[in-house]
């Protein structure tokens, strides 16, 4: 206790320049602080964002992570109402899995012959009870936007990217702002809009096609036989993807559709099964049941998380990590010969009175500690000067209403700090800060502890 009461007492002695010192630390460990809630909570939005969208685990037939995407028919899951139901069914799956829904990846050719154009996309079929229900999950609780356009409501109706609508000629009949006027065919595809606008037409007399309504346009696929199969799309409206290329290409059409575009009169399948979890924490613990159960069924499939589905997630993650721990190390830096500096010179003015105490019996041991203790008050005064800071600034930020985009998103959602709520940032911060001030004294508390008696009483 008395060794505190000196340490504070030599703390105080020049208030200026621990006020200085303490204040570096403040801003540092502020500085930390706020850069670790902005990462935290892109992190965390942008993971939301993805298991919005691709749930937590994917099932999928062997095979299908390496080469399904280049004949996702040949891949496609048999029984799969029967696979969802098992799952729902396990007692160790059913309390961790919300959603648990069957997808249809689709590609071909989308065509608009009544505007004489016609483009590759690549699409998927989805249950959009299923969907609307997964665009819920919000486990951290976030105040991202979780989209308030309703899903679709036909059986043959779908949505397709704004990219898309433009290429295919409907701006006006979707609606679509900021959208040029699609320019005549080009030069040397005439012959082959031709072939596939006449294909459509044979296909809609063979099948006793209605007349042909607004906002609508033909879907061209192989079918599991590998003969071309057409079907009609209604668009209900054009939604921007987030993804130029994505969006220039992406049609989004209830399951039955897609499987009646692809196999046709034969067995309807599946490319996978998504399950949306309670919590993230959760995947290991599924995914090994998953595996378990699949394995004792005899079941030829396998399960992959949304971060093997979404490899951008893995690079985003490693570059945010990078950055923090780069601002980290340079604030770290900046504290350690902070506290060196001040330290070193508290040394060069109590010289004197080290060689007094030493003369009166203090040991060397003693000495240094005293010194490492005075760091230590200092790094946990600026420290925890820090945390008060970073704690105002983000109540500020995240009740000021402040918007942004995030890559990859389709509009602006509210801006937030994730730090109030994340303990493990604060906590190892202030630890890490304190522990870089107690470090930085020793080598100060060292040189004065080995001071010579004689020479430190001659000092002047």
């Amino acid at each position: 206790m008395m060794a505190l009461k000196i340490s504070v007492r030599n703390v105080l002695r020049n208030r200026r320049r621990s006020s200085m010192t303490a204040a570096a630390i403040a801003l540092g460990t502020a500085a930390v602080l706020l850069l670790g809630a902005l990462m935290t909570y892109i992190i965390l939005d942008f993971q939301t964002a993805t298991v919005r969208r691709t749930g937590h685990l994917a099932i999928f037939k062997k095979g299908y992570f390496q080469f399904g995407s280049g004949n996702p028919v040949a891949y496609g899951i048999s029984g799969y109402s029967s696979v969802i139901d098992r799952v729902l069914r396990d007692s160790e799956l059913a309390p961790m899995v919300t959603v648990a829904t069957p997808m249809q990846t689709v590609f071909g050719i989308a065509g608009n012959y009544e505007a004489n154009a016609s483009k590759t996309f690549m699409g998927q079929g989805i249950v959009p009870a299923d969907r609307v229900r997964m665009r819920q999950w919000n486990a951290y609780g976030l105040e991202s936007s979780t989209g308030t356009k309703p899903p679709l409501q036909a059986d043959d109706g779908g949505i397709i990217g704004l990219g898309l609508a433009r290429m295919l000629g409907m701006c006006e009949e979707l609606s679509v702002s900021d959208c040029p006027r699609r320019p005549g065919a080009v030069a040397g595809n005439d012959q082959a809009v031709g072939e596939f606008d006449e294909l459509i037409r044979r296909e809609s007399q063979a099948n006793n096609a209605t007349p042909r309504q607004a906002r609508r346009i033909d879907l061209l696929a192989a079918t599991a036989q590998g003969a071309p199969n057409v079907v009609s799309l209604q668009v209900e409206r054009a939604e921007f993807q987030g993804v130029k290329d994505l969006d220039d290409a992406y049609v989004i059409m209830q399951l039955p559709l897609a499987q009646r575009l692809l196999y046709g009169r034969g067995e309807p399948k599946v490319t996978g099964i998504l399950l949306q979890l309670r919590q993230t924490d959760q995947i290991a613990s599924a995914r090994a049941r998953l595996a378990a159960l699949f394995s004792q069924e005899q079941l030829d499939l396998e399960v992959r998380d949304f971060a093997e589905l979404t490899p951008f997630y893995k690079q985003a993650l490693a570059f945010f990590t990078f950055i923090f721990t780069f601002v980290a190390l340079v604030i770290g830096v900046i504290v350690l010969f902070t506290i060196l500096n001040t330290m070193s010179m508290a040394v060069m003015e109590r010289t004197s009175e080290i060689g007094t105490s030493r003369a009166l019996g203090v040991q060397r041991s003693t000495l240094q500690a005293q010194f490492v203790l005075e760091g230590t008050l200092l790094g946990m005064a600026g420290a925890t000067l820090g945390v008060l800071l970073a704690g105002v600034i983000v109540t500020v930020i995240n009740h000021s209403g402040v918007t942004w985009t995030p890559p990859a998103s389709a509009g602006a959602i509210p801006l937030q700090l994730y730090l109030l709520r994340n303990s493990t940032l604060v906590a190892g911060a202030w630890i890490s800060l304190v522990a870089i001030a107690a470090g930085a004294a020793v080598w100060p508390a060292y040189r004065a502890a080995r001071l010579p008696v004689v020479d430190a009483l001659r000092h002047v």
